[in-house]
C-alpha cells in the first residue's frame, strides 16, 4: 500500500501532511503526483470526495520555488466561491512550512478590494472564471507569467455557462504552460475543450463513473408526492442519534427553500440551506455551522454542493431523483468518506421511476426498496408543479352548451373587403408615368441624363 512517505515530497510538505494526520494518499493522489510533476498536460477523472484537491496541489507545491515577483505563477479555476475558499484553505494547510502567497478571488466582493490584493502579489491565485476575467480586463492582473493552469470541476463550470470566460482566459495565458484538468464526468463539452487546448494529455481515471462506493449503504422509497416526502423525512430525522449529520439534495432553489421552511417547523434551528440566490456570507456561515455541528441538516442544490468538503456526513437524502444518473453518484459520494460508513436514501415519485431506472442501469445495481412506515402520513396535498394542468380552451364560467368551438376562419364583411390602393394621387401618377414617381427615381433619372 502506497504511503505519503513513498512519494517524493519535500520535507516541508511531508511535515504538513504529518500534522494533518494523513498516512496514505487516495488512488487519484498517488497516480496524479508523478504525472503532474512531469509537466505534461493532465486530465483526471475522479468521483467527488476522492481527494482531487491534494492530487493537483501536492505535485505543484513540490516544485514551486520561492519568488518575489508580483504576478502569479499558478492559476486554479473553480466554479463557485465556496470552492475558492475551500481550495485556498487546503493550500494554506499544505504550505504551513513553505513561504508561498495564495490568493482567492470570486464574485460578490467589491472588485477594488480584489484589485488591491492582486497588486500586492501572489504565487497562486484561486478564482472563479467571471471574477478572474474581470481582473484580467482591468490590467491589474497579469496572466503572462502563469506556468500552470488547473481547472477543477470543469463539467460544473460548463454547466454554469462559464465557457465564454474560460475560452477568453485561455487567450490571455501564455501558450507554453502546463494544463491540468479535473472533472467528475467526461461530457462532449469537456472533450471539446481538451481537444482544442490540451497537448497530448495524460488521462488518469479512478473509479469509473457509476461505480457505487463500497462503504455506502443505499436504499430507496417510492413516494406519491412532495408532501409525503416531507412527512417521511420528518419521520426519519426524528432519530437524532442515527441521523446525526444529514445532507438533503433538492432539485432547485425554490424547492430547497420550501424544504428548509417545512423542516424548520419540525426541527427549529437544526437546519440550514445553500443555493445560488443566498448571499455569500449566508452560504459560508451555513457551511461552517454544518461542519462544526451547530446544524445537523443541510439542504443544498447540486451545483452549489459539488466539490464542497462537507465533513462526516452520516446520511445523504436525495429528495428528488436526479435526471442524470452521474449526478446521483456525485450526491452519494458526499457520505462514506475516509473509511466512514454512510447511508444514501433515494425518494422517487411515479414520474421519477424512469430516472431511477437509469441510475440502477449505470451502477448495474438495484437499489433496495424500503416500504414507507405505517406511521408516515400519505398526503393528498400537491404542490403547484404536481397539480394536473387545467384545461385552458374552455372558461369555467361557461356551460358545455354555451361553449361551441367553431372554425378559426370566417368570411369578411362586405365593407371590409375593400383593398387599400394607396390613394388617388398615387394611382393617377402611376397611370401617367407607368410607374410610381419617387424621390429615388428622380435622382436616378437625373444621373442617367448627365451621363
Amino acid at each position: 500500500m502506497t504511503t505519503f512517505e513513498d512519494l517524493d515530497l519535500s520535507n516541508a510538505l511531508r511535515n504538513a501532511i504529518t500534522d494533518l494526520g494523513f498516512v496514505q494518499p487516495t488512488p487519484i493522489q498517488a497516480e496524479a503526483f508523478p504525472v503532474v510533476r512531469s509537466g505534461k498536460d493532465v486530465v483526471g477523472i475522479a468521483q467527488t470526495g476522492t481527494g482531487k484537491t491534494f492530487a493537483y496541489t501536492l505535485p505543484i507545491l513540490r516544485d514551486l520555488k520561492f519568488s518575489k515577483q508580483l504576478a502569479p505563477r499558478v492559476l486554479i479555476l473553480v466554479p463557485t466561491r465556496e470552492l475558492v475558499l475551500q481550495v485556498v484553505e487546503e493550500i494554506e494547510k499544505l504550505t504551513k512550512y513553505i513561504t508561498l502567497r495564495v490568493l482567492g478571488v470570486y464574485g460578490g466582493v467589491n472588485l477594488n478590494r480584489h484589485k488591491q490584493a492582486v497588486a500586492e502579489g501572489s504565487d497562486i491565485i484561486v478564482a472563479t472564471p467571471g471574477r478572474l476575467y474581470d481582473l484580467a480586463l482591468s490590467n491589474v492582473l497579469k496572466l503572462k507569467s502563469i506556468q500552470k493552469l488547473v481547472i477543477d470541476e470543469v463539467d460544473v463550470m460548463l454547466d454554469l455557462g462559464f465557457r465564454f470566460q474560460i475560452l477568453n482566459i485561455f487567450d490571455l495565458l501564455p501558450v507554453r504552460r502546463q494544463n491540468v484538468m479535473f472533472s467528475a464526468t467526461m461530457t462532449e463539452d469537456v472533450e471539446a475543450l481538451i481537444d482544442d487546448y490540451f497537448i497530448a494529455p495524460k488521462k488518469i481515471a479512478v473509479a469509473v463513473s457509476g461505480t457505487p462506493l463500497d462503504n455506502i449503504e443505499q436504499e430507496s422509497y417510492n413516494i406519491p408526492n412532495f408532501y409525503t416526502k416531507i412527512n417521511l423525512v420528518n419521520h426519519l430525522l426524528f432519530d437524532k442519534t442515527v441521523y446525526g449529520k444529514v445532507l438533503i439534495f433538492a432539485p432547485n432553489k425554490r424547492n430547497a427553500d420550501r424544504i428548509f421552511n417545512l423542516l424548520e417547523e419540525e426541527f427549529p434551528h437544526q437546519s440550514c440551506v445553500i443555493h445560488s440566490n443566498k448571499t455569500q456570507n449566508y452560504r459560508i456561515r451555513s457551511i461552517e455551522n454544518f461542519n462544526k455541528g451547530k446544524h445537523r441538516i443541510l439542504i443544498a442544490t447540486d451545483v452549489i454542493a459539488r466539490g464542497l468538503d462537507l465533513e462526516e456526513i452520516t446520511h445523504v437524502i436525495n429528495f428528488n431523483t436526479p435526471y442524470y444518473p452521474e449526478n446521483y453518484m456525485h450526491r452519494i459520494g458526499r457520505t462514506g468518506r475516509a473509511d466512514h460508513k454512510g447511508v444514501s436514501i433515494l425518494l422517487s415519485t411515479e414520474k421519477e421511476q424512469e430516472a431511477k431506472n437509469r441510475i440502477e442501469e449505470l451502477m448495474n445495481y438495484e437499489i433496495p426498496l424500503v416500504e414507507i412506515p405505517e406511521t408516515v402520513k400519505i398526503s393528498t396535498e400537491l404542490t403547484e408543479e404536481e397539480r394536473p394542468k387545467e384545461e385552458t380552451d374552455q372558461s369555467k364560467n361557461r356551460t358545455s352548451k354555451e361553449y361551441a368551438p367553431g372554425p378559426s376562419f370566417h368570411e369578411k364583411k362586405e365593407k371590409n373587403k375593400k383593398v387599400n390602393l394607396g390613394g388617388s394621387y398615387k394611382r393617377e401618377i402611376a397611370i401617367k408615368y407607368k410607374k410610381p414617381k419617387t424621390k429615388g427615381s428622380k435622382n436616378s433619372s437625373k444621373k442617367n441624363k448627365k451621363k
